[in-house]
């Protein structure tokens, strides 16, 4: 007997109602509180303000050396920020959720979110091209534009990203709100890992954390386009379906009349492997001989079995009606002449 948990694994008869998060006062005020913080951490970093002294100290501290028990845990535990990783175990399990419910939306908003993430956080690494800790030359110095790509905290941005999608793609508000503190506290350990294995600057991972947020609350503008993209893509789906049940159900047909024979099928059925030689008829091959006959002057019998004999002569059991062989040479039989006597 199958219980309440088992039973929501399975498909669901019609495509359930969900919410769409729509751009409410409170998210645009968050967003732009957000992009706040961003534009702050940036100009700090810009102007070598005391943030870089703080990067410098914590640097300088080598969180690794004082704490190195943790370092064994905490090499694992930041592979829950890392892009391939984590992007497949989130893809797998939206990908059940998208066959569930009957559409694509939960795949195409973690492809949407991706996409937003590395063009931002990629284009702001390559402006500013910083160096990391473990490559710093000189001591107090923001090293920016030297060729770096640091900056922002990729890790960090990608866990804030990641398993926020969760969050915002959860179907009720208890979910919604469990989801958001546990993607929450991941994405603030990762990036604390990154500054304790000494991979970034403090100041990396808050402006990690910020862009990775940027991209959450930006979501719903991107609502529109991916309900837009999802029916294209079903619409084909559907399209290709028909035209793959239209080839399966497609036979030749042709104009029969009435009491008339049924066309062939498009696949005939093969002989039979064995059939009856065809025989032929008395007289109809009179002139063919074989080679036995030529070879001694004959003709050779015909291909067809005697007829029965007749009524009248059954006494005297089947007679052949062929004509019997003879010689070719005199026709009279041998001791043709009279007897005398004497």
């Amino acid at each position: 007997m199958r219980t309440d948990i088992f039973a929501r694994l399975d498909r669901e008869p019609e495509p359930p109602k969900i919410e769409v998060p729509r751009m409410t006062r409170t998210r645009l005020a968050l967003f732009g509180g957000t992009l706040a913080f961003y534009l702050a951490i940036v100009v700090a970093v810009l102007l070598s303000t005391w943030l870089v002294t703080l990067d410098w100290k914590i640097m300088l501290f080598r969180p690794y050396q004082q704490w190195p028990d943790l370092h064994a845990f905490l090499d694992y535990y930041v592979v829950l920020g890392q892009r391939g990783p984590t992007a497949v175990m989130v893809a797998a399990w939206l990908g059940w959720r998208s066959w569930r419910q009957h559409t694509l939306r939960p795949l195409l908003t973690l492809g949407a979110a991706l996409l937003l993430l590395n063009a931002t956080v990629g284009a702001v690494k390559l402006g500013l091209g910083r160096l990391g800790p473990h490559y710093a030359t000189q001591v107090g110095s923001a090293e920016l534009f030297a060729g770096g790509d640091i900056f922002p905290s990729g890790h960090t941005a990608n866990a804030v990203v990641t398993w926020g999608i969760l969050a915002y793609l959860a179907t009720t508000p208890r979910a919604r709100r469990y989801l958001s503190a546990l993607s929450a506290v991941v994405a603030l350990g990762v990036g604390l890992t990154t500054v304790y294995i000494g991979t970034h600057w403090l100041s990396d991972v808050l402006l990690g954390w910020a862009a990775g947020l940027l991209i959450l609350l930006a979501l719903p503008w991107c609502e529109p386009l991916i309900s837009r993209v999802e029916s294209l893509v079903l619409s084909a789906r559907d399209r290709l379906r028909e035209q793959l049940r239209a080839r399966r159900r497609l036979v030749p047909s042709l104009p029969v009349a009435t009491g008339g024979p049924r066309p062939t099928t498009l696949y005939p059925p093969r002989p039979a492997a064995a059939e009856e030689p065809v025989r032929e008829t008395v007289g109809a091959h009179s002139g063919r001989t074989s080679s036995a006959a030529r070879g001694e002057g004959r003709l050779a019998p015909p291909l067809t079995a005697a007829p029965r004999a007749h009524a009248g002569h059954a006494g005297h059991g089947a007679r052949s009606e062929r004509t019997p062989v003879t010689p070719a040479g005199s026709r009279r039989p041998p001791h043709s002449r009279p007897l005398t006597g004497g």
